[in-house]
């Protein structure tokens, strides 16, 4: 016999579902990081070479890339 599990509908932007402070902002955010890691991964940059493009350090294109 399984339980049955309450599901809620989202609202499409999980940051205003849990509560965070500037859903909006850390949405359209998140969508700008997933473009830019899509567009490395497109032009088959290293993460060095996305750095000097971009005029960052590579730990921070590492931490753009892992979200």
């Amino acid at each position: 016999m399984s339980k049955k599990i309450p599901v809620e509908q989202g609202s499409g932007n999980v940051f205003a579902d849990i509560g965070l402070p500037n859903p909006e902002e850390r949405l359209a955010k998140a969508d700008l990081a997933i473009r830019i890691g899509e567009t490395i991964r497109a032009r088959r940059l290293t993460q060095t070479r996305a750095a000097h493009l971009l005029r960052i350090d590579q730990p921070k294109i590492s931490r753009l890339l892992r979200g």
